[in-house]
C-alpha cells in the first residue's frame, strides 16, 4: 500500500495535490489528459457540493503521459468505508479500477477480467479486504486487489449475482442477490451460504440500514421493495445457533403503498441514510420513507425536461435536507429536503449512473456517467 501511494506521486509530478481529511482541492488546470469532448464517460468531480464538476479520469502512466477512461461506461462507485479516500469504480465491460487519491488517478485492478462488475464492498474494518461480484461469481481479494480468489459461483452460468452487501457491524456476514431472485447469506466471510429467501424476479439492491444492519432492503427490477430483519450474530457452536443466523424476521412488502403512489416500475437508486430515511428512485419519481418503509411519501420533482428519465439519486448523510438526483439531461439539488430544486445540464452528453457523496466531505461529489443504450 505505502509502496503503491508513493509510486503515484512520483509518477505525477506535474500535478500540484492539496489533500487532507477536510479539504481536496484541485490545482491541476487542463483537462488531466482528457480530451474535451461532450461526450465524456468516466467520473466527473465536484468539489463545491455539485455546483461545478470537472472530469477526473485520467490514468498515470510511465511514459510520462497520462492515459484516460473518459470512454468508459460507470456503473457505480464505491468508497471505503474507513478510508475516505479510496475508491473503486466498478464499468460496463471494462473490469474494476480503484484510487486511493483521485487527484493521482485510477489504475486498472489486476487479475480480474474485463467484464461488467455489478458490485463492490470492502470490509469496513479491514481496507484490504475487498468483495467484487461478476457474472456468476463472487471474488475475493485480502490484499488489496493484488490477488483474488474465487469464494462463491453459482451453478447456472446464465444466472447474474447482481447485488452485494457486507454487514458493517459484523462483517463475516455477507448478502448476494440474483437475477434468478435469490437471497443468500454467508456468515463465514463468504465461503459458505444459505438461501434466506427466493423472489420470483431478479434481486438488483440490497442494502443494509445504517441505522441497523439487521435491516436489509432488498429492491426488484421492477422497483419492489421489501424488507427483512435477520441476525449478525455468528455462533457457530450449535446447529441451532447456526441457524438463528439464517432466520427471516419480519419480512415487509412495501409495494402495496408504492403502488398507491405510482413509482413506476423501473429501479434506479435506492438510498438509506443514518436516521434510518429511506429514499427510492425510479425511472419516473422518487419517494421518501421517514418511519423505515412504514408510511412513504412522493417528492415534488422538477418538471420533467422532455423525455428525462431519472438515473441516479444521492443524499447528503450529514444533512438529510440535502438531496440530488440526475436525470438523462440534468442534475438536480434541493437544500430544503425537497421542497424546491435548482437544476443545471450534466457535464457530459451521457446519463448519470451514479451519484456519490463522500460521507466525510460532503462538499465533494463524484459523478458516473454511461451511455445508455435503450
Amino acid at each position: 500500500m505505502k509502496f503503491q501511494k508513493i509510486y503515484f506521486l512520483i509518477l505525477l509530478p506535474v500535478l500540484a495535490l492539496s489533500i487532507s481529511g477536510c479539504s481536496l482541492s484541485l490545482n491541476s488546470g487542463g483537462s488531466n489528459g482528457v480530451s474535451s469532448s461532450p461526450d465524456l464517460g468516466g467520473v466527473f468531480l465536484s468539489v463545491d457540493s455539485g455546483n461545478t464538476f470537472k472530469t477526473q479520469s485520467f490514468t498515470p502512466s510511465v511514459s510520462g503521459k497520462p492515459g484516460n477512461i473518459a470512454s468508459l461506461d460507470i456503473k457505480s462507485i464505491t468508497i471505503d468505508p474507513s478510508d475516505n479516500t479510496a475508491l473503486y469504480l466498478a464499468t460496463y465491460n471494462q473490469g474494476l479500477y480503484y484510487t486511493y487519491n483521485i487527484l493521482t488517478g485510477w489504475l486498472e485492478v489486476p487479475n480480474l477480467p474485463k467484464i461488467t462488475i455489478n458490485g463492490v464492498a470492502v470490509n469496513p474494518k479491514n481496507k484490504c479486504d475487498i468483495y467484487v461480484v461478476y457474472a456468476n461469481r463472487l471474488m475475493r481479494s485480502v490484499d488489496c486487489t493484488r490477488t483474488w480468489s474465487q469464494i462463491y459461483l453459482d451453478a447456472k452460468t446464465e444466472t447474474v449475482l447482481t447485488a452485494l452487501a457486507i454487514d458493517f457491524y459484523n462483517p463475516a456476514n455477507i448478502y448476494l442477490g440474483t437475477s434468478k431472485g435469490d437471497i443468500l447469506k454467508s456468515i463465514d466471510g463468504g465461503y459458505s451460504w444459505r438461501a434466506l429467501k427466493r423472489l420470483d424476479e431478479s434481486v438488483v439492491n440490497l442494502t443494509l440500514s445504517p441505522k441497523d444492519s439487521r435491516h436489509v432492503y432488498v429492491v426488484t427490477g421492477t422497483a419492489k421493495l421489501y424488507s427483512f430483519f435477520s441476525n449478525t450474530f455468528t455462533n457457530a457452536k450449535t446447529s441451532a445457533d447456526i441457524d438463528a443466523n439464517f432466520a427471516v424476521d419480519n419480512w415487509t412488502d412495501h409495494n402495496k403503498v408504492l403502488n398507491d403512489l405510482s413509482i413506476g416500475s423501473i429501479y434506479e437508486d435506492l438510498v438509506i441514510n443514518p436516521a434510518g430515511e429511506v429514499f427510492l428512485a425510479t425511472n419516473q419519481s422518487i419517494v421518501r420513507s421517514p418511519d423505515q418503509g412504514v408510511t412513504w411519501e412522493k417528492l415534488n420533482l422538477l418538471p420533467a425536461e422532455k423525455d428525462a428519465i431519472i438515473r441516479s439519486l444521492a443524499v447528503n448523510p450529514k444533512n438529510n435536507k440535502e438531496i440530488y438526483y440526475a436525470t438523462n439531461l440534468t442534475f438536480a439539488k434541493s437544500s430544503d429536503g425537497g421542497a424546491t430544486w435548482s437544476n443545471k445540464k450534466l457535464p457530459t452528453s451521457r446519463s448519470a449512473s451514479t451519484i456519490l457523496i463522500d460521507y466525510k466531505n460532503p462538499n465533494i461529489i463524484y459523478l458516473g456517467a454511461y451511455q445508455v443504450s435503450n
